[in-house]
């Protein structure tokens, strides 16, 4: 049940609200631990003011929200929309990294049809829509034929769903191809086509660097961004995350270049680290971690009890000026066999994995403002007068008592309408598990 009734009007207030200041642009209050207290004007589906706590128009039909917080519909910059769910019919017997790849593989070569594809990418929506999120970048295998496959989804679902949830999508090729001119010509054509992102997952490889300057040198002819999944390993030997920032710095890419994981960072010594996140923020590179999957895959070694989180150097990297944020990653796949693109999970469990409290002053910029830059969309995950009224009400009025709960009672409005948030049922996969 929703913990407060919204009045059926297309000019409303939202009475007693508790905003997190990082978040909200044209308005200003002094702050209590990162938070403000304001009434905000709704009007045909857009935010017509911010005003004071207790001065908005007595006229007006309202909603007491009794301090609790409202945010900015969330933004998840980092998921994988094709290997959703699958989870039921291919599993990651011992949960390890190489166990994730390998049963992916054969479930994708096996199974990922653009009727599978597509119900899958359907389901993950409605579930993300209902959580209150507004924009998501997903990754997408890209081994040939796949790409062809899902991009052609991909674009159906863009279409069909640009009123709901804007969508972007990088191609995740094998970086093995890039040195092939017709595999990574056909590759780039076909992201090209579809208003995609150029990706790939880094390792060590003898022709890296080639690779990986073919790969910008692509991306600059064809005015497409990088999005990488990077050293996602605690070994302490890969580290090209500093080959990525050197390359950038070296081809003058103009480009946006993300990446993401970047775990085996927090494996190296200080001196090395501290060269490399320089390098990062002077290369102008975005960091996208992805706290849930990488607690969840590294440091997995069966009878052995996990001894570091596997994340990111995330405050070293923000403190250097790098632009940083968190993001679901996978969702009930080989990768990680859990997850509901729920940007209240992962902004909670980022918070306690990152220590990213104490204080929180800033701390919601992770899922709202932040990624929203980075994924060029600075109109979406903010809260100003003239903007859409894309928001997320809650009962809870303090941080600890958003962090404590699971939110299952918060309000997503859209254009200043409530909407329907009841999540999809799992049973409508069925018949996906067991063809």
């Amino acid at each position: 049940m929703p913990f407060v009734d919204l009045p059926k009007a297309p000019h409303v207030v939202l009475a007693n609200a508790t905003l997190p200041a990082v978040a909200v642009e044209g308005f200003s209050a002094a702050p209590e631990e990162g938070l403000v207290f304001a009434d905000l004007v709704i009007a045909n589906g857009r935010i017509d003011a911010i005003l004071p706590a207790g001065t908005a128009p007595v006229a007006l039909p309202r909603a007491d929200l009794r301090q609790g917080m409202v945010w900015p519909c969330f933004v998840d910059m980092h998921t994988h929309l094709d290997k959703g769910h699958i989870w039921e019919r291919r599993r990651n017997p011992d949960g390890s990294f190489m166990g994730a790849l390998d049963n992916v593989r054969e479930d994708r070569t096996a199974r990922w049809s653009a009727e599978d594809v597509r119900a899958r990418m359907e389901f993950s929506l409605k579930t993300a829509y209902a959580h209150g999120t507004r924009l998501i970048r997903t990754h997408l295998d890209s081994i040939p034929p796949q790409h062809g496959i899902s991009f052609e989804v991909f674009s159906e679902m863009r279409e069909a769903w640009q009123d709901r949830i804007a969508l972007q999508a990088v191609a995740l090729l094998p970086l093995e191809s890039v040195l092939d001119p017709a595999a990574f010509g056909d590759i780039v054509a076909v992201t090209k086509r579809h208003g995609g992102l150029l990706g790939g997952a880094t390792r060590i490889l003898p022709d890296f660097e080639a690779i990986l300057e073919t790969l910008f040198r692509a991306a600059e002819d064809n005015g497409l961004n990088i999005d990488l999944h990077v050293d996602e390993t605690e070994d302490r030997q890969v580290l090209t995350l500093k080959t990525i920032a050197e390359m950038k710095l070296k081809t003058g890419f103009a480009g946006s270049v993300t990446v993401g994981h970047c775990c085996s960072l927090a494996r190296q010594e200080d001196d090395l680290a501290k060269r490399t996140i320089d390098l990062v923020a002077e290369a102008g590179l975005s960091v996208v971690s992805l706290p849930m999957c990488n607690m969840y895959l590294q440091d997995r070694h069966a009878g052995r009890t996990p001894r570091w989180r596997g994340v990111t150097l995330f405050h070293e990297l923000a403190a250097a000026g790098v632009r940083t944020a968190v993001a679901s990653d996978n969702t009930r796949d080989p990768f990680y066999a859990y997850g509901d693109l729920d940007g209240v999970e992962v902004f909670r469990e980022a918070v306690r994995i990152l220590h990213l409290d104490h204080p929180l002053d800033t701390a919601a910029r992770v899922v709202t403002t932040t990624p929203a830059d980075i994924l060029g969309r600075p109109d979406i995950g903010r809260i100003k007068a003239g903007g859409p009224a894309d928001l997320v009400l809650f009962s809870a009025r303090r941080w600890s008592e958003f962090l404590s709960r699971p939110q299952a009672d918060r309000i997503v409005m859209r254009n200043g309408m409530g909407i329907d948030r009841r999540l999809p049922d799992y049973r409508d996969l069925d018949p996906l598990m067991t063809k």
